[in-house]
Order: structure tokens, then C-alpha cells, then sequence
């Protein structure tokens, strides 16, 4: 039985960041807040570039805690949809045509979320990851930190669950 040549980088990579583009290109808000994703291989780093409307006191002036617990709570969301995408994006099962024409799976839903404010947030760039510690058919658990200059020293950090979108 032969084998079939292995795909080339680059119609890999395309698939990867135009399913990734997809998925952040489906929720509105974060367009608003204009958090860009960052891929390497399977990881996302999420980037919320500083902009003046994300001030929530002007006073300090630091970042609003609003945008601050949205951030890291869409850091978790893309980071786990991510996840369950991976394996799709790799067998080539989700290909450039139906994630053009948006055929993505639903989101998970937020069943709670708790943040820990560390500091304030800085009138700067802003970076995120999640890491996912459950994953399961029906739930899932995420923790997401966010940091500005140092990923030593993180502004805030969240713990989040989540109910997963059932399976076709």
C-alpha cells in the first residue's frame, strides 16, 4: 500500500491560519476590542493591541477591567475551539472553501468565570494564552493569564468552565 506525499508547508500553514481567521473572524467582539491571534503550530497567543477606548480610568489611565476579564475570556474560547479544530485542520477534513463559507462548529458556552485582577493593566499591548486542564465531551476547564511587558509578571489570570457544543 503507498503512502501519500506529504502535504507542502505552506497549503498546511494556509489551512491553519485561515481556519484560525475563520474562527476569530465569527465573534463580533472581538473585532470590536481588536484582539489579533497569534499561531505557533498548535499554540495561540492572543494580542490586544493598546488602543485609547480600552481605558477605563483615565485618572491612572489603566486598561478597564471589562476589557481586561473579555480578553482572557476570549483567550480561553478561541484557544478551545482551537483544540477541538486541530485534529479536522490536520486530516485536511476542514478545508479552505467551507471555513470560507463559515462552516465552523458552534462555540462552547461559558458556565462561569472568575478572574483575579493582579495589577493594573498598563496603556499598552496586551498578551494572553489559555491552557486548557479538562477536555471532555460535554465540559471543558480553561485557565487564561494575561501579561503586558513580562510573562513573569501577569496582570491578570482566569479560571474558566465551559459546556462544549454537542458533535455531528
Amino acid at each position: 500500500m503507498a503512502r501519500r506525499p506529504p502535504e507542502p508547508v505552506q497549503v498546511v500553514k494556509q489551512r491553519r491560519d485561515a481556519a484560525l481567521s475563520a474562527l476569530v473572524d465569527g465573534v463580533p467582539y472581538i473585532r470590536y476590542l481588536g484582539i489579533q491571534f497569534d499561531r505557533r503550530g498548535d499554540e495561540v497567543t492572543a494580542v490586544l493591541p493598546f488602543d485609547e477606548k480600552l481605558i477605563g480610568n483615565p485618572f491612572l489611565p489603566a486598561l478597564h477591567g471589562g476589557v481586561t476579564a473579555a480578553f482572557l475570556e476570549m483567550t480561553a474560547v478561541i484557544t478551545l475551539s482551537w483544540s477541538y479544530l486541530w485534529e479536522d485542520i490536520e486530516s485536511g477534513k476542514l478545508d479552505a472553501e467551507s471555513l470560507a463559507q463559515g462552516n465552523l462548529p458552534r462555540l462552547p458556552k461559558t458556565i462561569d468565570f472568575t478572574v483575579d485582577y493582579l495589577r493594573s493593566g498598563l496603556p499598552r499591548d496586551a498578551y494572553a494564552r489559555a491552557r486548557i486542564t479538562r477536555k471532555g465531551r460535554r465540559y471543558a476547564s480553561v485557565q487564561a493569564e494575561a501579561w503586558q511587558d513580562n510573562v513573569d509578571r501577569p496582570m491578570a489570570q482566569a479560571a474558566a468552565h465551559f459546556l462544549m457544543p454537542r458533535q455531528d
